[in-house]
């Protein structure tokens, strides 16, 4: 992204209908030039101005030649911050490197004469210099280790809430709507007998060409019995873990299958057999296809309950899931998106105080607005045991996380299908916690009186008879490392093509984005807004705000443009991507020219500067995000999360009002175009939604990281399904790359951006 911001000359004529920049007169943001070179259009000499305490020296270097600024006199000296000229410098077109001292809160070049940049300055900013809004979302840290408390819930808003987390985990692993299952060509071979029961190789393939490895443990006899999948955690030895204090997974599949029940032993990604990547992997651009550990380990688990119930000896009414640390997140993350599931027992991992330390715990999305407390939570009304440990993060759990859960349970009269196994010992799933299991499962799952039932002696096979591929090599043909990767992100464009083909079965909605995005529609009296000033102008009345949410921390810079007069007005909202400042007549004064048609055409305009643009910034101080905390998108929405949250914060504060018809309009320039249509997609409330799509190419993932991260949105659909979940009619793009999927939705396009947006009727 260019550092420059070109203000002023804002002719929208252009036959692309983009946005032309000023070649006399520009403004740039010091935090923007710190990022790298501004771009000039024009060679020429130009006149440079900064914007700085008079009380102080101040200095810029422009393409290598420095400018030093004096203290002010003495008569200038009242003010915090004020215009003065240091000097002038010959530049050529094309890229030029400024640094400022950290006192300038900006710089204006021109080649203009007269040039006065104060002219502009109301109209660029809400606040006065050197201020800047605080915007307490570029200073949250949540994270793994966060202590969370649950709220009360009634059970509406509890069964309101449940279904949204449950959109959240499958849209965050590119899993919503749920594609189709594909073929499970499972193999169950080299079967061994061994005393009171079977065990038995097993493989399949989860998603085409990813293998999914383990053992199948089987009761004697014909059955039907029920089936228990069993989720492996950290352990070195993964599924064949055993003779260790903190547990053996052959010894939990020997005694369920020994009880009566088929246990499945499966295992995570990267162990023992599962060699097609390591356990740890990908970046951002697998995330954007809904690609990570967690939801490649979340659809082995929904594909294993496939596997389990497709087998003739297995009453698929009898289905179970157990496991501990990593495999206790699976078991109550599949629990929670799986009704199948009958009875589940997370061993030492529902947690309020650590939400799990890996990758493949930390979904993007999952934990925005709640812990593991709930997704535990959502196993209710189906039997669920918590075991816990003294000596682990489940400490506390007596306390704290059973009652909060068994407070759901109350909801639905089922209290006694809650229960907790506190023991002694450190993070396990060692014999004394397995017993607790076996007898829960017993109670609700396998049938009988299993009240004082303890664990037999047993042996553990071989390796040799548990391993799947005991040479490490796999079938000829299946793919590994960045090949395997190319693999499955090619399948997620398939899966994305299917649902794009989908579209008008209603099941991507303004509210599947409004979750994948961490965004709300909020309501009129939850605004927290305050106003900061007020100018009355020829024709019309300038208005300064911040706008905010009760409680959320928000500080959004706003420059509201309306009638004297108090008749009702249509409203427009305007977002740039580098800012309000941008939509400004910097050499003249007031606001620029789309703004002052829209004006002319007797509508209100808002302008406002989304999450980190514009006077969110100080002078001397870019203000960014934490960048240390572990799996931020996690528990903290993205930066056009933030951004489309802004937006519909602005409508919101436009609807609270009562000297406007209701009718508002949203207009997008630059990168704030795509914006304005994810905004569009969630509150259908705007009337029109004008984007300029500034050539941004849809199918290049390297832009869609780097300009608009939202982890799964292209797996989601990106910006066709948005497009169609906030209805077709209501968007028009101007600017855009030629783009098949958009045409066949019959997208409007526009050539004349200004004209577009000026010219929309009210009905």
């Amino acid at each position: 992204m260019t550092a420059m911001l070109m203000i002023g000359l804002l002719s929208l004529a252009g036959a692309a209908g983009t946005l032309p920049q000023t070649a006399s007169t520009c403004l740039v943001y010091p935090w923007e030039a710190a990022a790298g070179p501004i771009t000039l259009s024009e060679d020429g000499e130009y006149a440079v101005w900064l914007c700085a305490p008079p009380r102080n020296a101040s200095s810029i270097t422009i393409a290598g030649k420095q400018l030093e600024l004096p203290p002010a006199d003495k008569e200038q000296r009242a003010k915090d911050m004020i215009w003065r000229q240091a000097g002038s410098v010959s530049l050529s077109a094309g890229p030029v490197e400024i640094t400022c001292g950290p006192d300038v809160a900006l710089v204006a070049l021109s080649k203009g004469a007269g040039f006065d940049p104060e002219k502009a300055l109301s109209d660029l900013r809400a606040l006065p210099l050197p201020q800047s809004a605080r915007d307490l979302r570029a200073e949250i840290v949540r994270d793994t280790d966060t202590v969370f408390t649950m709220p009360h819930y009634t059970k509406e808003n509890w069964e309101a809430k449940a279904a949204s987390l449950r959109m959240r985990i499958l849209l965050g692993s590119g899993l919503y709507p749920l594609p189709e299952k594909t073929p499970l060509n499972a193999k169950v071979f080299d079967e061994s007998a061994q005393d009171g029961y079977t065990v038995s190789k097993v493989h399949f393939e989860p998603w085409p060409g990813f293998l999914a490895t383990g053992n199948l443990y089987r009761p004697l006899g014909d059955g039907p019995f029920p089936g228990i999948i069993n989720p492996h955690g950290h352990w070195e030895h993964g599924r064949v873990e055993d003779g260790t204090d903190r547990g053996s997974v052959p010894a939990r599949c020997i005694t369920l299958a020994r009880m009566g029940a088929v246990a499945f032993s499966y295992d995570m990604i990267g162990y023992v057999d599962s060699k097609q990547t390591p356990h740890n992997w990908g970046g951002n651009r697998e995330k954007l296809w809904g690609l990570h550990p967690f939801a490649l380990q979340l659809w082995t688990s929904l594909r294993a309950v496939d596997f389990i119930t497709s087998l003739p000896y297995v009453d698929a009414e009898r289905i179970g899931c157990t496991g501990a640390s990593g495999g206790g997140t699976q078991t109550f993350a599949v629990t929670a998106v799986e009704p199948r599931i009958r009875v589940a027992v997370p061993v030492n991992m529902i947690s309020s105080t650590m939400q799990g330390g890996c990758l493949c715990e930390n979904a993007p999305i999952l934990r925005l607005d709640n812990s593991n407390m709930e997704i535990g939570a959502m196993a209710a009304p189906r039997p669920l045991l918590m075991v816990s440990a003294t000596g682990d993060w489940t400490r506390e759990t007596p306390h704290v996380e059973y009652p909060a859960i068994r407070s759901i349970y109350a909801l639905y009269s089922a209290e006694g299908n809650v229960e907790n196994a506190h023991l002694d010992y450190g993070h396990n799933y060692n014999q004394a916690s397995r017993e607790a299991m076996y007898r829960f499962m017993g109670k609700h799952l396998i049938g009988g009186d299993w009240t004082t039932y303890t664990e037999p002696a047993y042996v553990k096979p071989s390796d040799e008879v548990l391993r799947v591929f005991p040479d490490d090599q796999p079938p000829e043909g299946y793919l590994s490392g960045e090949p395997f990767m190319d693999m499955l992100i090619n399948q997620a464009r398939e899966r994305r093509a299917a649902r794009l083909g989908g579209l008008n079965a209603g099941v991507v909605t303004a509210e599947t984005f409004a979750a994948l995005l961490g965004a709300e529609l909020p309501g009129v009296n939850d605004l927290a807004c305050e106003r900061i000033g007020m100018e009355e102008r020829g024709g019309y009345v300038l208005e300064k705000w911040i706008l905010g949410r009760r409680g959320a921390g928000d500080r959004i810079p706003a420059l509201y443009y309306r009638a004297v007069d108090p008749t009702p007005q249509d409203a427009v909202v305007l977002v740039h991507g580098r800012g309000k400042a941008f939509l400004a007549d910097i050499e003249n004064g007031g606001p620029g020219p789309l703004a002052k048609a829209l004006l002319d055409k007797g509508k209100a305009v808002l302008l406002i500067d989304v999450f980190l643009l514009g006077e969110h910034h100080a002078p001397g101080e870019a203000r960014v995000r934490p960048g240390k905390a572990k799996f931020s998108d996690t528990f903290l929405p993205t930066d056009t999360g933030c951004r489309v949250q802004d937006i519909l914060t602005a409508r919101a504060f436009l609807a609270a009002r009562y000297d406007l018809t209701g009718i508002v309009d949203l207009a997008g320039l630059e990168q704030g175009g795509l914006w304005c249509v994810l905004a569009g997609a969630v509150d259908t409330g705007f009337h029109r939604v004008l984007a300029d799509m500034n050539q941004f190419d849809i199918n290049d993932d390297a832009a869609w990281e780097e300009q608009y991260y939202v982890p799964a949105l292209r797996a989601l659909g990106d910006l066709p399904a948005a497009i169609a979940a906030g209805g077709v009619e209501r968007f028009q793009l101007c600017n855009s790359v030629e783009n098949a999927e958009l045409a066949a939705l019959g997208v409007k396009v526009s050539r004349d951006f200004q004209n577009a947006i000026v010219s929309v009727k009210s009905n």
